[in-house]
């Protein structure tokens, strides 16, 4: 039977989760990806595979990426980052595609931010652009196409993308363009998620679960594996772990024929 699994995780740059000082755990890389093997999954989205660095510049040979390619044998694999900005701050960037069968060369879509101005530690600062990622894979000689995203938490400005919708509408319009069986995950960073799904349900996409919460700082559903009606979802689990501040996320699907 053509089923295939996908595994969603903001792996949070390798930093684990420690209940009494979430904000300083411990960066194991191994626990990640102990944590992306135990599920088996045969295509992995990532977000926030690297730690991003204090003048938002890019490591040449992303380390994070590097250990993850080394390790997770068998698949191939696609890196990118956001464009290099020195208001970058120093939490995870990057998005990251594995899959067991070939990937075709893909393209990166750029998600402005909008001007606002918000304060870290005592500095005035505005957000850095977020990118969508796409590429294709061929599970079972079937054409798949791949997205993977990671919007801006408009939700920690005191302001939310029902407001500013410009990188919802964007991944809506490619959505739309969408000609085949299309998975679209990421961490959306959607407090109210309703008004996301109802949005991609109006392109022709569902996600994949809605009740049980992915985020361990909030009770929020902030990572979805969205599909269109090619492809029929037959399972789908939330797996909190230690090993990030997000839970992974996992579903299979078939091909509807």
């Amino acid at each position: 039977m053509s089923r295939f699994r996908v595994l969603q995780f903001n792996m949070q740059f390798g930093q684990g989760w420690d209940d009494t000082n979430p904000d300083h755990a411990p960066v194991n890389i191994a626990a990640t990806i102990a944590e992306i093997k135990r599920h088996n999954a045969d295509i992995i989205h990532l977000q926030e595979v690297e730690h991003a660095r204090p003048d938002g510049s890019h490591p040449p040979m992303p380390p994070n990426y590097s250990r993850l390619r080394a390790e997770l044998t068998g698949y191939h694999s696609t890196m990118t980052f956001p464009r290099a900005d020195p208001r970058e701050l120093p939490f995870g960037i990057g998005l990251a595609i594995f899959s067991r069968w070939p990937l075709r060369a893909g393209t990166c879509i750029n998600l402005p931010s909008p001007p606002l101005e918000f304060d870290f530690f005592g500095e005035k600062k505005t957000p850095t652009d977020r990118v969508l990622i796409t590429t294709e894979t061929e599970p079972f000689g079937r054409r798949l196409k791949l997205m993977n995203t990671h919007l801006l938490a408009f939700f920690m400005l005191k302001s939310s993308s029902e407001i500013h919708r410009g990188q919802r509408d964007i991944i809506e319009q490619e959505l739309r363009r969408a000609d085949g069986p299309t998975v679209l995950s990421g961490d959306f960073n959607v407090s109210k998620h309703e008004s996301l799904i109802g949005q991609f349900a109006g392109a022709g996409f569902a996600t994949a679960q809605t009740s049980e919460t992915t985020w361990r700082r909030r009770p929020f559903v902030l990572d979805h594996i969205f599909y269109n009606a090619p492809l029929r979802c037959v399972d789908c689990a939330v797996y909190p772990t230690p090993a990030s501040d997000h839970h992974a996320l996992v579903a299979d699907f078939e091909f509807v024929d």
